[in-house]
């Protein structure tokens, strides 16, 4: 199996497209198996000339499992009364340290989600790795904006289900939670997912790690403001996971910044919109 040792851990990564592609690098979201990517929006990317590396984050998948931190108390490292175990700029590191053991040289760095958070903190730790940064469906500072609506905070912290087909209910149950309205949920396709995931492997303490992360992390704003590459935001107007001001927070700390809104779109990318973000990725990348 394709596994690196890098930053202190054990990386899973595969690659789709040719090496001579423009060199990008796919960041997953919060708790999500690098097979979350729809091999289409895959397939998308490689035919709009891009030689994509991926993998399993940290804690998730066949990547390295940080068990010997334990169970992080969450509310309190909320309440800054405690650390997270790692955060977002440890998981950056993964990344960065991923690309230099390859050998990648600097990519265009796309992330979604908490993918995006990495995707923002890898721009500014390794701008001699960045070409250009494209985060999606994301936010610079959770606690303060993009924040979830409650219903999307009670998902993330409920226990999940270990029989197998109460946990595909549950998913499909969160999916229809964060879809946004114009775009039908492909629920067949959550279940595949949902079964791979279940295949390779759930770590949900490690997914709590992941949380964690994100509300451990400082506000990125102000680094995000002395970036220099080019930069892309994009965000879907009915994202109740991480909702608008999230993806508007990004842009407006980036003065060169390009925001594009879905009108319709939730916490997903769904098929019809594959094109059109690719194509929004290969214009930042023209930018670099």
């Amino acid at each position: 199996m394709p596994k690196v040792a890098a930053n202190g851990i054990e990386i899973y990564y595969e690659q789709f497209g040719e090496p001579t592609g423009r060199p990008l690098l796919l960041i997953c979201g919060l708790g999500a198996h690098m097979t979350s990517w729809p091999q289409g929006f895959l397939d998308t990317l490689v035919a709009a000339g891009f030689f994509v590396t991926t993998y399993d984050n940290r804690d998730v998948g066949l990547s390295t499992h940080m068990d010997h931190f334990g169970e992080p108390d969450s509310a309190a490292i909320l309440f800054g009364q405690a650390e997270a175990p790692y955060l977002i700029a440890d998981m950056a590191a993964d990344g960065a340290e991923l690309v230099r053991v390859l050998g990648l040289g600097a990519q265009h760095v796309v992330g979604v989600s908490m993918g995006g958070m990495i995707a923002q903190q890898f721009a500014i730790n390794f701008p001699e790795l960045t070409l250009s940064l494209t985060s999606i469906m994301s936010t610079p500072a959770p606690l303060e904006v993009g924040t979830s609506t409650p219903e999307c905070l009670a998902m993330l912290t409920r226990p999940r289900s270990e029989d197998l087909e109460t946990f595909l209910v549950e998913e499909i149950e969160n999916w229809q939670l964060t879809n946004g309205s114009a775009h039908p949920l492909d629920e067949a396709w959550v279940r595949e997912q949902a079964i791979t995931a279940m295949n390779r492997g759930r770590n949900p303490i490690g997914v709590l790690r992941h949380l964690c992360a994100v509300v451990g992390s400082p506000d990125r704003r102000p680094a995000l403001s002395k970036l220099t590459v080019p930069v892309l935001v994009l965000h879907g107007d009915e994202d109740p996971l991480v909702t608008p001001s999230g993806g508007e927070a990004t842009a407006a700390a980036i003065a060169h910044a390009k925001h594009v809104v879905y009108p319709g779109m939730g916490h997903s990318l769904p098929e019809p919109v594959w094109d059109v973000v690719a194509a929004e990725i290969v214009a930042v990348a023209d930018l670099a």
